[in-house]
């Protein structure tokens, strides 16, 4: 071997012991910062005719496992799933207070019956009538706060999902354009390194924000795909957008780089804004709902017990609630009996209309009256009242009036033994007419309408209805067009068509109680929401969304709609705490001042069994208000506890996985203590042997002079 080989060849191994011992020292010095990844040094030797002429540094790497790195994107991307979705629910429970605090949302419930009760003691006292109003509007109160709060937070976490997926674009182009330099500088033999780095902890924070699939190219850098393929960042950045509405389920979306124009649906199972996503469609949405079922049944079994009873003296008049129906409809259905009275001030019956549904006649003062249809209904009871009252049906709203003044009042009473009843409701309490809780929503969405009878709805209207699957991707948008055909059963066929309708996902049917549901085929994880509704049911009339309460937008806002019966509010005098009497005799009162009897019906509703709707991801069940409460409550309490464990389930492994990458791509100081002797040795070795051919160069040199 020549010395100028020779020289060659220690030169190669100072320089690549140079190149360690400066990559040692960008590993220590690097020790404590957060990101940085050790770096090795890869050498080769260098052959010519089978003998070793030097050493080749072939690359200067990082020191990553790509199988550590997956696991702990993959737990990164949980934690923070789980993270937002422990910290909104928490703050979503402390709403409704501490169950077993006296501030407690369903402790204000256990109020009013106890108000309610108080007050049946003593009828005629106006303080005990003034604190159960109080008790009530207190509850009342309490669920429109909560329900504005949760509405406050579905919108915040609105904002949270558009400010992440905006976060994400930056992101994408950022990891898109270092693929550029990494590239340059694995082409040109340079360290690429610093770049890979920095690339790592980008991709570190985009999977705090959704779950993300990463490969190598080939030419250096990496390829970002989403859970099922589609390419985010490599070869050019892909846009991410966020598809949301007031009232429509809000989706995501991607235009790939190399794609065309076309947004398809971009589907993610983890990160922080899928737990955002979860949050605004399904969990917030979810616990509204079952709020708004559990006030609008409190509120129907006080309301039951009031429409049984009647204040004394009777009111002068008495107005309901907007069913959203025609006069025509809402009187069909009904069956049994029940009376109609005008009362003097002192509470005797000066008329008295006794009305048979199943015969459809009127019994006035005893002696036989007219005969009824539902259609005429309200012109054969004004006649059967000959004017000492009125009876009216406007914007579905049935009215009742005692004329002539001086005290004059009009109560209803269901018979004792047949009392009348539609889906369920006595007459009065059907209508609303002595409603002590009053509501612009029509919840329970119990309308009494059959598959027979008339829709209602404008022929040519069109309700859009989106359908999402169980990761919150769109399926498709539905536009239905109400029918021309007049009946429920029509329009219930328009929905169901497999061509114009969910069909292929899904129906719409009527329960026994004219409630309209929307089930998902078995295994199918579709689910529904309203992006649209032009409907009207009759001039100014509800919308198909509004009356019966389909999609979580509708739903999810009815818990802050009630609000204590304003005429009782303002006089609670006219509190229905007393009980007609039918069997009075004539001139005899039917209406006592000191009756308590509807007071203490009032106090005991809440014990009473009813049928509540499955909402909120619970099912339906038969049970009392109080009871349901109590669940409900406690419901509230292990969602956000459990959601909590996950968190810290989900934590511990993402650090434990954190760990073994640390301790896979961290720099141990020990061991670059030993590489750096080893460097510092074979640098030494190398400066001896050009020490050893200056030597023999100055002997050779000293021979031939």
């Amino acid at each position: 071997m020549s010395l100028t080989a020779i020289m060659n060849t220690a030169t190669s191994g100072m320089l690549a012991a140079q190149t360690g011992m400066r990559v040692v020292s960008d590993n220590i010095a690097n020790v404590n910062t957060k990101g940085y990844v050790r770096k090795t040094v890869s050498q080769s030797n260098l052959i010519s005719n089978g003998m070793g002429v030097g050493v080749h540094i072939d690359a200067i790497k990082r020191a990553t496992d790509r199988f550590l790195q997956s696991a702990s994107l993959n737990a990164v991307s949980d934690s923070g799933r789980a993270s937002t979705l422990a910290s909104v629910l928490d703050t979503a429970q402390n709403l409704f207070g501490d169950p077993s605090g006296e501030n407690s949302f369903f402790g204000a419930l256990d109020d009013v019956f106890s108000a309610f009760s108080k007050a049946s003691d003593d009828p005629t006292s106006n303080l005990l009538r003034t604190q159960a109003l109080t008790s009530v509007d207190g509850f009342l109160s309490e669920s429109s706060r909560i329900t504005s709060s949760l509405s406050s937070l579905g919108k915040d976490v609105d904002h949270r999902i558009a400010s992440g997926v905006s976060q994400v674009n930056d992101l994408l182009q950022q990891i898109n354009g270092l693929n550029t330099d990494i590239t340059r500088a694995k082409v040109t033999g340079t360290d690429a390194t610093g770049a890979e780095n920095v690339q790592s902890g980008l991709i570190d924070d985009l999977s705090k924000l959704m779950n993300i699939q990463i490969s190598q190219r080939t030419n250096g850098g990496v390829i970002v795909r989403s859970t099922e393929g589609l390419s985010l960042a490599g070869d050019g950045a892909a846009v991410v957008s966020y598809q949301t509405s007031s009232t429509a389920t809000g989706f995501l979306q991607v235009i790939q780089a190399n794609g065309g124009n076309t947004p398809v649906a971009l589907n993610i199972s983890s990160g922080e804004i899928k737990g955002l996503l979860e949050l605004r469609n399904t969990e917030l949405p979810n616990l509204s709902d079952q709020l708004g079922e559990f006030v609008s049944r409190a509120a129907e079994e006080l309301n039951r017990a009031s429409n049984a009873a009647s204040s004394a003296p009777a009111p002068a008049s008495l107005t309901g609630r907007n069913t959203g129906l025609d006069a025509t409809t809402a009187l069909s259905g009904f069956t049994g009996k029940t009376t109609v009275a005008i009362t003097d001030a002192a509470g005797a019956i000066q008329r008295r209309v006794e009305i048979d549904f199943d015969a459809g006649t009127m019994t006035v003062n005893g002696a036989a009256g007219p005969t009824f249809t539902s259609s005429d209904f309200i012109a054969q009871l004004n006649t059967a009242l000959g004017g000492q009252g009125t009876a009216a049906f406007t914007n579905g709203a049935l009215s009742l009036a005692a004329t002539g003044g001086g005290g004059a009042g009009v109560a209803v009473a269901d018979d004792p033994t047949t009392p009348a009843t539609k889906i369920g409701k006595g007459f009065s309490h059907f209508f609303g007419l002595n409603d002590i809780v009053k509501t612009s929503s029509f919840s329970p969405y119990e309308t009494g309408l059959t598959a027979s009878d008339p829709h209602g709805f404008t022929s040519g209207d069109v309700i859009t209805l989106r359908l999402t699957d169980a990761e919150g991707g769109l399926i498709r948008d539905v536009n239905v067009t109400v029918p021309a055909a007049g009946t429920m059963q029509d329009l219930l066929d328009s929905l169901n068509a497999r061509n114009g309708g969910v069909g292929l996902y899904g129906t719409f049917a009527l329960d026994a109680k004219g409630q309209m549901n929307f089930t998902a085929y078995p295994g199918s994880t579709a689910s529904l929401s309203v992006a649209s509704d032009s409907t009207a049911r009759g001039v100014g009339g509800p919308s198909f969304t509004q009356l019966f309460g389909v999609g979580p937008a509708e739903r999810s806002t009815r818990g802050e709609r009630f609000v204590v019966n304003p005429a009782m509010d303002g006089d609670p005098s006219l509190l229905p705490f007393a009980k007609l009497n039918l069997a009075a005799l004539p001139g005899a009162n039917a209406l006592a001042v000191g009756d308590g009897r509807g007071a203490l019906a009032i106090a005991k509703s809440g014990d009473v069994t009813t049928d509540f709707s499955a909402v909120g991801g619970a099912t339906a069940t038969k049970t009392s208000v109080l009871r349901y409460g109590a669940d409900f409550g406690g419901a509230i309490a292990r969602k956000a506890a459990t959601a909590t464990s996950r968190k810290d389930a989900a934590e511990a492994v993402a650090t434990e996985v954190d760990t073994q990458r640390q301790s896979q791509e961290g720099v141990n100081l020990d061991e670059e203590l030993i590489n750096l002797t080893t460097y510092q040795q074979a640098f030494n070795a190398s400066a001896r042997l050009i020490q050893a051919s200056k030597d023999m160069y100055d002997v050779l040199t000293t021979m031939v002079r």
